[in-house]
């Protein structure tokens, strides 16, 4: 049976982990390419109390982001509905359409907080009316927002 040796990964590998992921693989792999390249290193004890010291602390970072986007929810959710105003045609049809960089830039002058743009989901605005916003701030939280569409 072959020997295996554990690293730990100091860069993303594909099909083996993620920085930081301590791993078992062949000596020939590790001894050849893993470590030549920079991408691993052994797994002594001081390097695996690093490895867990810098886990702590990326749990606690995710802990605190999942916390401001609980608050950011709050605040979305007392300001309950915003309003965009748009040119108007006939049929109440708007010119263009709602975009996300309008909705965010409402949101901040709303709230004073900056959401970025990517996490809204709107559907497509074509006329006046009320619309709803879905914005993700985190991975599991998500806020609904209404949006009012008003004729300028």
């Amino acid at each position: 049976m072959a020997k295996r040796v554990q690293l730990v990964l100091i860069k993303d590998v594909s099909k083996l982990g993620k920085s930081g992921d301590v791993v078992d693989v062949a000596t020939g792999y590790a001894r050849n390419y893993l470590i030549p390249q920079s991408l691993a290193t052994h797994a002594t004890p001081g390097i695996l109390r690093q490895v867990e010291r810098r886990r702590e602390q990326e749990r606690q970072r995710q802990l605190e982001l999942r916390q401001q986007a609980l608050e950011q929810k709050a605040a979305l959710q007392k300001v309950g509905s915003l309003k965009i105003a748009k040119p108007v045609g006939e049929n109440k049809a708007i010119f263009g359409t709602v975009t996300t960089q309008e909705v965010a830039g409402a949101i901040q002058a709303a709230i004073s907080q900056a959401i970025d743009r990517r996490g809204i989901t709107i559907p497509d605005i074509n006329h006046l009316g009320t619309y709803k916003a879905e914005i993700k701030l985190y991975s599991e939280v998500t806020a609904e927002i209404n949006i009012e569409v008003v004729g300028t």
